[in-house]
C-alpha cells in the first residue's frame, strides 16, 4: 500500500496515515475510518515524497515507527500495528534537517537501509532499456507497436532530463502521438517533441567530432601505458606484465610513442 505525501492536504495527512473515530470532528462519519497504518497492518506501507511531511506529524509516525502504536484522530485509544514502512523522496532530508524541517530521529530511523536513485541525466546508458519499457506501457492496449531507432536514443541522451523517468514518458508520449511512421521514432521525431527552451537545463553533454577509430585506439592504448608504467612505479617488466604483453613489444610501442 502506497501514500504520497505530497499529493494530501496537511490538514489531512493525520487521517489519511492514522484513521478518524467517530464523531471525532463535523461532519465526520459516524464509524471509524481507518488509516493507512491500520490497512497496511502485517504489510508494508509505502510513503512517496515523505520529506514534504509536516513536522508535528513526522512526530507521530516516529511514534508509530519506533513504539508500533497510533493513535486514531478524535480517539484516546491506542491501536498496536506491526508495519514496514518504505520512504522515498527527491528532496536532500539532510539539508532539511539542518534548516529545522525535518525530524533527525525520523531520519535516522527511516534510513536503515538507504538505496541511492541517480537522476536519469546520470545514468543515460540505461535509456535504451527505459524506453523499451516505457513504449511498452504506453502502447499497452493500444493498436500501435511503440519502437525506437538507436538514432532516437542517442538524441534522447542530448538532453539533461530535469523531470527524469515521468519526463521521458511524457516525451515519449508526445512522440508517438506526434509521429508519421506507424509508431518508429527516429530521431527526428525525438527532436521534434525534445524540450529545448524555458527553464529546463541544456545538456552538458556536447556532442563531439567522430574521430577515425585508429586515431581513439591508439589514444586508448597510450593512456592504458602510462597507468602501467605509474602503477609499476616505472618498472617495465612489471608494467608489461600488467598490459599482457611481452616486454618487447612494450618496448616496441615506447619507441612509437617517444
Amino acid at each position: 500500500m502506497g501514500v504520497n505525501v505530497a499529493a494530501i492536504p496537511d490538514n489531512l495527512l493525520e487521517a489519511e496515515f492514522f484513521g478518524v473515530a467517530p464523531g471525532a470532528y463535523t461532519g465526520a462519519d459516524r464509524r471509524t475510518r481507518d488509516g493507512k497504518f491500520q490497512l497496511a497492518n502485517g504489510g508494508t506501507l509505502f510513503l512517496d515524497e515523505v520529506g514534504d511531511m509536516p513536522l508535528p506529524l513526522q512526530a507521530k509516525l516516529l511514534r508509530a515507527l519506533q513504539e508500533g502504536e497510533i493513535e486514531p484522530l478524535g480517539s484516546n485509544k491506542v491501536v498496536s500495528v506491526d508495519v514496514r514502512v518504505i520512504a522515498a523522496t527527491s528532496r536532500n532530508l539532510e539539508l532539511m534537517i539542518a534548516e529545522g524541517e525535518f525530524r533527525s530521529d525520523l531520519y535516522y530511523r527511516l534510513n536503515v537501509l538507504e538505496i541511492p536513485i541517480p537522476p536519469l541525466r546520470d545514468r543515460l546508458a540505461d535509456l535504451g532499456v527505459l524506453c523499451e519499457a516505457l513504449l511498452e506501457e504506453i502502447c499497452e492496449g493500444l493498436e500501435l507497436r511503440g519502437e525506437i531507432t538507436d538514432a532516437g536514443v542517442s538524441a534522447l541522451g542530448s538532453y539533461d532530463w530535469p523531470g527524469n523517468i515521468r519526463e521521458l514518458r511524457n516525451v515519449l508520449e508526445r512522440a508517438l502521438t506526434m509521429g508519421e511512421d506507424g509508431g518508429l521514432l527516429d530521431a527526428d521525431a525525438i527532436f521534434k517533441v525534445l524540450p529545448r527552451t524555458g527553464n529546463r537545463p541544456v545538456s552538458s553533454l556536447t556532442p563531439q567530432p567522430v574521430r577515425p577509430l585508429s586515431q581513439t585506439l591508439a589514444e586508448a592504448e597510450a593512456h592504458a601505458i602510462e597507468e602501467a608504467l605509474v602503477a609499476s612505479r616505472g618498472n617495465r617488466t612489471r608494467a608489461a606484465k600488467l598490459l599482457g604483453i611481452s616486454r618487447s613489444v612494450l618496448y616496441e610501442k615506447l619507441a612509437k610513442l617517444s
